[in-house]
């Protein structure tokens, strides 16, 4: 693992969606339904800095906080902006966004995910500052599957 970057484990395609903290949690929670996205990195526009995450369990999070029955509507949600959950639900607790560098091996990865006790760990190009890829335990488990699996159909070919 100490012999793979972050870099290798991002697919050449995929969807990342970043929203402002001051965007409303509904809009948030309907554009990452419309983009088919799990979570997405916080942009605070005056820090100028990424933030945290915003992911499927805040609006779980939202929504039992805010629920009482079928025949009620959330309210909270139509009012609601990422920075006011964010501060509703830390409660002064923020924590630095863990992030990790394209460079940085999967070794350290895999390192800072279970460290951290986090699920969704952004890559974060050091010279841009632009958020490149949301690494997962999935992925990189894909990674390494895929890895293998060429690995051994290579190593198949040089010995026939």
């Amino acid at each position: 693992m100490k012999a793979h970057q972050c870099y290798d484990a991002i697919p050449t395609s995929s969807k990342l969606v970043v929203f402002d903290t001051t965007l409303q949690v509904k809009k948030a929670f309907l554009a990452m339904v419309a983009n088919g996205v799990r979570a997405a990195p916080l942009w605070n526009s005056k820090e100028q800095c990424f933030v945290g995450m915003l992911t499927i369990t805040d609006f779980i999070n939202i929504l039992h906080r805010y629920y009482t029955s079928p025949m009620v509507q959330i309210y909270e949600l139509e009012k609601h902006r990422i920075e006011t959950w964010r501060e509703i639900y830390l409660q002064d607790s923020f924590k630095k966004l863990v992030s990790i560098s394209p460079n940085d091996s999967l070794f350290d990865a895999v390192y800072s995910l279970i460290q951290n006790k986090i699920h969704r760990l952004p890559v974060i190009d050091p010279i841009s500052g632009n958020v490149l890829y949301i690494l997962t335990h999935k992925r990189i488990l894909k990674y390494f599957h895929l890895f293998s699996v060429s690995g051994v159909n290579a190593s198949f070919l040089c010995h026939t």
